[in-house]
């Protein structure tokens, strides 16, 4: 088997594993290391036939194109950095391909830590939750190297149904905050039109099917609406990682001076939602907001 046919995945969670299924399906050896491989073997990697290592060094030794799959950046820094970190596993032409969310800033140190060793990084965010990742019809936002973005294309083609590449090392993980900013203001906005409505006395069953119908709703909000309409909040995208989201954003738009008022209060929301359930859906934000105005006796 080609060399190029064996990808490593650090971290094997819920969106990880349904991009693994993917590509072992489209004839890749699949090689896993994860913080817990008991969470690993529960997320289905015995079923890919994915051989787990110890360390990510030792992965990155033996995958010629690793994708990370992280929830922070204190979890990137503790897989890439240290003896053991995958950064120290890397060799020449190594490509590694980090689909988490975490800092521009992030995404430039390790894009220039790969570099000293002959690989290259690209921060290889993906907009999607695991319903997406499943079907393969993520969008892949690319900060890096333009020739290892061409080299990359293969992997991503079968991830994603369309693949950016938008500039330098960090542009990627620009993007994704730019993305997850305004799905979480959409969702704020749409918390409060709903309360708006219900509290001024419109049917909430009819003020749904009026979302439903006009354009301003964006196709995934629509999504969320049916399973707000169950009372289902099952995570497809935890409402702590929204949180962390907005506080990269922030925290980004600080470092240039930005002031983001509107965006500054939806964090605000979604770290209440973090703290009562963090692992709900975010669009558990709903029912925070609701539960919030009515103590207001709104």
């Amino acid at each position: 088997m080609p060399e190029e046919k064996k990808i490593g995945f650090v971290g094997f969670g819920a969106m990880a594993s349904r991009m693994a299924a993917r590509l072992h399906a489209a004839g890749y050896t699949i090689l896993v290391w994860d913080r817990s491989p008991e969470a690993a073997r529960a997320q289905g990697a015995e079923r890919l036939d994915a051989r787990l290592f110890e360390t990510p060094r030792q992965l990155a030794e033996a995958a010629p194109v690793v994708l990370l799959s992280l929830p922070d950046d204190d979890a990137l820094d503790d897989v890439l950095y240290g003896e053991s970190g995958l950064i120290e596993g890397l060799s020449a032409g190594s490509l590694v391909l980090d689909t988490s969310t975490v800092s521009p800033a992030a995404s430039v140190q390790a894009a220039d830590a790969a570099r000293l060793k002959g690989a290259h990084m690209l921060d290889a965010a993906v907009s999607g939750s695991t319903p997406e990742a499943e079907a393969g019809e993520l969008v892949a936002l690319v900060g890096g190297d333009a020739d290892a973005f061409a080299r990359a294309r293969p992997v991503l083609d079968v991830i994603a149904s369309k693949a950016l590449h938008l500039g330098a090392p960090g542009s990627g993980s620009t993007a994704k905050l730019v993305v997850n900013g305004i799905m979480g203001l959409g969702l704020v906005a749409l918390a409060e039109g709903l309360r708006y409505g219900e509290a001024a006395g419109l049917d909430p069953a009819r003020l749904h099917e009026v979302l439903e119908a006009v354009a301003v709703v964006s196709p995934h909000h629509k999504k969320k609406l049916a399973k707000i309409a169950a009372n289902d909040y099952a995570p497809q995208f935890p409402a702590r990682l929204m949180s962390k989201d907005f506080g990269l954003l922030l925290a980004s738009a600080h470092g240039l001076g930005l002031a983001l008022p509107a965006m500054g209060v939806a964090a605000q929301l979604f770290a209440t939602t973090a703290a009562g359930n963090g692992d709900e859906d975010y669009s558990a934000e709903i029912r925070t907001f609701a539960a919030f105005t009515a103590r207001e006796g709104a």
